[in-house]
């Protein structure tokens, strides 16, 4: 894990394997921004020529490395671009510096240390550099680097070069109580962050609901939550017929997993259900060719919900937060779910099966009922739930739907604050109709257009009454198959923590939306 210093040390004294400075998109060319005086004044005042004589503009993302002179302990500078020009704002906003500090951070993997020289004109600025450059120095690589059985006995394949070994905030206050706070919340966020994103990496022969349940018990142990997991006998007794409908067709039985993080003073509860199939075939609703590839991916909600309560935890909230991890593997058996088959629910509501591959519905809403029944003050859900949405709102940006119109526009504020893409969704009463079956309460499928706002329509047929509840659909934005950007890797990258955690931290002042 990437280790985070707030450093004493100047740009020019520090001994690192890099400094990291940042450039802007000035009108005229390039324009060093603040924090790298220092190392400006070892290339005479001439940093912002240099760069522009090597090709580099500024924008965003834009990494341009070269030797440094003399006068700086580091061999190397990392330029950074921050995309925008100083003069079209009196300062930076904190996502392009989270940005520009993931993009150095993957640029400096294999590195020792680093110092990161950004602007930093507060401690929210520091939090920001530190979150960027943490999330950004995330590399999965628990399956690489193995013994070489061709090669000679004991030898090691090299494997992927390690991510930067440790980040020293130049600029930061070390002494500063709001800047040691800061640089403290943003270790505990990225460190949870890039755990669901190793879950989410997991191929799924080493996570299934079994595993993932012991994960989060050893996380219980280690950080002082109460953990409960159901497992199949208890599901069976408890009436849980969602999951195990889903879960049936599997040799790996499905589970409930209830994460319970108490302070003593707390006055709000806020409960987060996550979306757990560690792995979706799509059920005898088999997916077609091509698309089961990342669907290992599909237990992203549950690995968010399981890295805010310990994120929560490991800050100390006055909040109590509960986390309900709905677990199982939606494969095609002979025993598995059919379409046409009828499951009873934890509520008691009977549901027409008409699409096994629309199988985190189910879970979901078994999750969403035993969740219901603590009466927290909110329950916010989130889940890879629908393709639809991926149509409607691309693959960065996740979609907000809420049976109370002030607590979606808050989650959707949240979001904005954190550096996360939302935006706020419908629950349209006609759409409902859709889902009228002539044998049970309800279908788990409905009209086909507007198919992400169904699935919400649906859930929201098993929140408890009174209760404020919000759906966060992330199927597009929880598994990145591109090229890495920014602080954003390829594979797993832990959508909605960030705006889980915050949501956490507003409900603990008081201010739940």
């Amino acid at each position: 894990m990437t280790a985070l210093t707030l450093s004493t040390a100047g740009a020019a004294t520090l001994r690192a394997d890099a400094l990291v400075v940042g450039v802007a998109k000035g009108a005229k060319g390039p324009v060093v921004a603040p924090g790298a005086e220092a190392v400006d004044k070892a290339f005479d005042g001439k940093l912002a020529a240099v760069l522009e004589t090597l090709g580099a503009s500024g924008a965003e993302g834009e990494v341009t490395k070269l030797p440094a002179p003399s006068g700086l302990k580091a061999p190397v500078v990392l330029a950074v671009g921050l995309g925008r020009t100083p003069e079209q704002d009196d300062a930076y906003d904190a996502e392009a510096l989270r940005r520009a500090a993931g993009s150095a951070a993957r640029a400096l993997h294999g590195s020792k240390k680093a110092g990161f020289a950004l602007p930093t004109e507060s401690a929210e600025d520091a939090a920001a550099i530190a979150e960027g450059a943490l999330l950004g120095a995330y590399a999965f690589t628990a399956y690489q680097g193995g013994e070489d059985r061709i090669a000679p006995k004991g030898a090691k394949n090299k494997g992927p070069k390690q991510p930067l070994a440790e980040v020293a905030l130049l600029g930061a206050k070390p002494r500063d109580k709001a800047y040691k706070a800061a640089a403290e919340r943003a270790v505990a966020l990225a460190e949870e962050i890039n755990r669901a994103r190793d879950l989410i990496n997991t191929p799924p022969n080493d996570l299934y609901p079994e595993s993932f349940a012991a994960v989060a018990t050893a996380a219980g142990k280690e950080h002082g939550i109460k953990v409960q997991v159901l497992d199949e006998k208890a599901l069976v007794k408890g009436g849980f017929g969602g999951l195990l409908g889903v879960g049936q067709g599997s040799t790996h039985g499905p589970r409930l997993v209830r994460l319970a993080y108490t302070h003593p003073k707390a006055e709000k509860t806020l409960a987060l259900v996550g979306k757990g199939i560690t792995y979706d075939s799509g059920g005898i609703s088999l997916k077609p060719a091509g698309h089961n590839e990342t669907m290992k991916c599909d237990m992203s909600g549950a690995a968010a919900v399981f890295a805010t309560v310990v994120a929560a935890s490991r800050l100390g909230l006055r909040v109590n937060v509960t986390g309900w991890l709905a677990l199982a593997e939606n494969m095609p058996s002979g025993n598995a779910t059919r379409p046409g088959d009828v499951l009873r629910m934890y509520s008691g509501k009977t549901v027409e099966v008409l699409n096994t591959d629309a199988e985190g519905r189910l879970v979901l809403a078994d999750a969403l009922t035993r969740a219901s029944e603590e009466n927290p003050d909110a329950i916010v859900d989130v889940a890879t739930l629908t393709g639809a949405m991926v149509l409607a709102l691309g693959n960065r940006t996740f979609g907000v739907m809420s049976n109370d119109d002030a607590f979606r526009t808050s989650i959707h504020e949240t979001a904005e604050e954190v550096g996360e893409a939302s935006w706020p969704m419908p629950l349209p009463a006609d759409l409902r109709k859709g889902m009228d079956s002539p044998t049970a309460d309800i279908a788990n499928m409905g009209e086909r257009m507007g198919g992400g706002l169904v699935a919400g329509l649906f859930l929201k047929e098993f929140v408890g009454e009174g209760i404020a509840w919000a759906h966060l659909d992330i199927a597009g934005p929880a598994f990145h198959e591109g090229a890495p950007y920014g602080y954003t890797p390829k594979g797993g990258t832990g959508s909605s923590v960030r705006t889980l955690l915050r949501l956490a931290e507003r409900t603990a002042d008081g201010d739940l939306g």
